[in-house]
């Protein structure tokens, strides 16, 4: 019977703890990779409006471009679509494969500002 408190605070605790980690993980986003057959990596984590504040980004089409005959459209913006609506996973007529559009963009774009994750494993998070 002395055991019952005991056993009712470890649960507690493993229910608090429990709901503690699930509100954390709310503003958790992770990239799309589900049209990837075969995941050798986990998605990357991406805290959408936190990577956009801390870099000074303001446009969406910064990221969520929009080519026109080559050229990017520089108040166009992609961000009511997936990535994928435009980049298959081959490649072709001048447009990078899904998983290169991916590394380009973002892992491109770190190295330009010498700022920000470029190893597999710093946006690849298991």
């Amino acid at each position: 019977m002395r055991n019952i408190p005991l056993i009712a605070l470890f649960f507690l605790i493993g229910i608090i703890v429990t709901i503690n980690v699930g509100w954390a993980q709310e503003d958790m986003e992770v990239v799309d990779n589900s049209v990837f057959e075969n995941h050798q990596r986990t998605p990357s984590v991406f805290f959408h409006d936190e990577h956009n504040e801390n870099a000074g980004i303001d446009g969406c089409a910064e990221c969520h471009h929009i080519y026109e005959k080559g050229e990017r459209l520089e108040d166009e913006s992609s961000e009511d679509q997936s990535c994928s609506d435009c980049h298959n996973l081959e490649g072709g007529d001048g447009q990078p494969s899904l998983i290169k559009a991916f590394h380009g963009n973002c892992k491109g774009c770190h190295l330009d500002e010498k700022k920000g994750p470029i190893l597999c494993g710093e946006c690849h998070v298991k």
